[in-house]
């Protein structure tokens, strides 16, 4: 199996199993969340996974390890702390959480860490309240 997309699926499965992401979004924690007429169908608030990307990490000795870097977002929007960045700021602060320097255990019987780089809370034209979070793990694929 693709070390990235078990890792990601592992990273879903870690946030919905989560007591305290639970509390914030329920089971709304989505791969892809489900669409109609091509947007997203889901009430406010919930997590979805963004972009992922693999580069090959050169170490210069005999492992061959990949650098996996992938993105949770978080989406809200509504009144009260949902029109502000509050709720989507609950939310990023539980995910980062539940996954910051966690071990998920791999198809292939590896454990990897999950590391955080990065929340940026953004506001989309809609009034959309969006935290853009960063990770990264490293897997030694030999």
């Amino acid at each position: 199996m693709d070390p990235a997309l078990d890792i990601l699926q592992r990273v879903v499965a870690v946030m919905k199993a989560d007591a305290a992401v639970s509390a914030l979004v329920g089971s709304k924690v989505f791969d892809r969340p489900p669409h109609k007429d091509g947007e997203p169908d889901v009430p406010s608030p919930y997590i979805s996974l963004g972009p992922h990307d693999t580069t090959t990490d050169e170490t210069g000795d005999c492992f061959d390890v990949v650098s996996i870097s992938f993105q949770v977002d978080v989406w809200s929007w509504g009144n009260g702390e949902a029109y502000s960045r509050a709720e989507a700021g609950h939310i990023a602060s539980a995910v980062r959480k539940a996954l910051h320097t966690k071990y998920v255990n791999l198809v292939s019987g590896d454990e990897v860490e999950v590391l955080h780089r990065q929340t940026r809370m953004l506001r989309d034209p809609d009034g959309t309240n969006h935290a853009a979070m960063t990770f990264e793990a490293l897997v030694d694929v030999t």
